[in-house]
């Protein structure tokens, strides 16, 4: 049997988003024949003497904790992953995260909005080493993953909650140094990692998920601290949920300016002059992702966090 077809609202999308027909091909292509990516893990160990895997080159932006491996490694399965060496994730995810690496390290207070499964949380706690970092999972149901691979990972000092972001912008307004928010989205990404997203490129879906991320971000903004900065990342292509998102909040809260990242200038999105910067499956690199970081340029003092336990409190390690 040959491939589906490609929806018209396929092509559509790949025509916004690409000026060439050779681009708008390869990109349609990734994502209805999709082809199988490098896995990647993030160290929270030192690496063994002896790699377990195959490991590709590098690229200039990579983190120095991050291995890329070859097509067809498992490292789920392996006694490493279970005794908290590495957290397995996709090579767009650490792209996406890779944003936090052009900002100030040693955070007193981190904030990741829609943490579960944990990634970004892990990603920032190994880049940053935050003096607190808060783990936050709205949807109930995923907390005990989130929970499960802060344990495993050995993450502390970290709490975990279950709330949503409008109690956080009500109990921990002006308290973080760093606040990332992966926001929930049309999650047109996973068919290219062979997954589904069910109407994922139809415009009351693409519009229902901008309107949601604009609400997160909006509470998500209250948490930064003066001079502190937010991070903005999806797995989504839709220009609506991504670009368009972050230039609403910079007209919204005027005391934010975009932070440029240095380290991902080749990425620079098409669609803006924003600073702001994709990943394309048609590179083979990851299934796609979008990072956008933002700098609170206000004047002033973080707030304490409360000294009680919170509404939605799961989980704590350490002091």
């Amino acid at each position: 049997m040959g491939l589906k077809p490609p929806s018209q609202l396929l092509i559509k999308l790949s025509q916004k988003l690409f000026e060439t027909a050779a681009t708008q091909d390869a990109f349609v292509e990734a994502l209805t024949d999709p082809q199988p990516y490098p896995s990647c893990i993030l160290w929270l160990k030192p690496r063994p003497d002896v790699m377990p895997f195959a490991v590709e080159p590098s690229l200039p932006w990579q983190p120095e904790f991050v291995d890329r491996l070859a097509v067809g490694s498992t490292p789920g399965a392996h006694p490493l992953h279970e005794a908290g060496h590495y957290y397995c994730l996709d090579f767009s995810s650490v792209f996406a995260a890779s944003a936090l690496m052009a900002l100030p390290t040693h955070p007193r207070v981190a904030i990741d909005v829609c943490a579960a499964p944990g990634g970004k949380s892990i990603f920032m706690w190994r880049s940053h080493q935050p003096a607190q970092l808060i783990c936050n999972e709205t949807i109930g149901k995923r907390v005990g993953m989130l929970i499960g691979n802060l344990k495993r990972c050995g993450v502390s000092p970290a709490i975990a909650l279950s709330t949503d972001p409008s109690h956080l912008a009500l109990r921990l307004t002006s308290t973080a140094d760093l606040v990332v928010v992966d926001a929930p989205c049309s999650g047109q990404s996973l068919l290219a990692k062979g997954g589904k997203a069910e109407g994922c490129f139809h415009p009351v879906t693409i519009k229902q998920n901008a309107q949601r991320q604009k609400r997160i971000l909006a509470n998500a903004a209250q948490l930064v601290a003066p001079g502190g900065h937010l991070v903005y990342t999806t797995c989504t292509f839709a220009p609506e949920e991504n670009e368009q998102v972050g230039q609403w909040l910079l007209r919204k809260f005027s005391q934010f300016e975009p932070r440029p990242v240095e380290h991902l200038t080749a990425y620079q999105s098409n669609l803006t002059e924003v600073p702001c910067y994709r990943i394309w499956p048609q590179t083979k690199l990851g299934a796609g992702a979008f990072a956008m970081a933002f700098h609170n340029t206000d004047v002033g003092e973080a707030l304490p966090l409360p000294t009680e336990q919170w509404p939605g409190w799961r989980w704590a390690a350490g002091a």
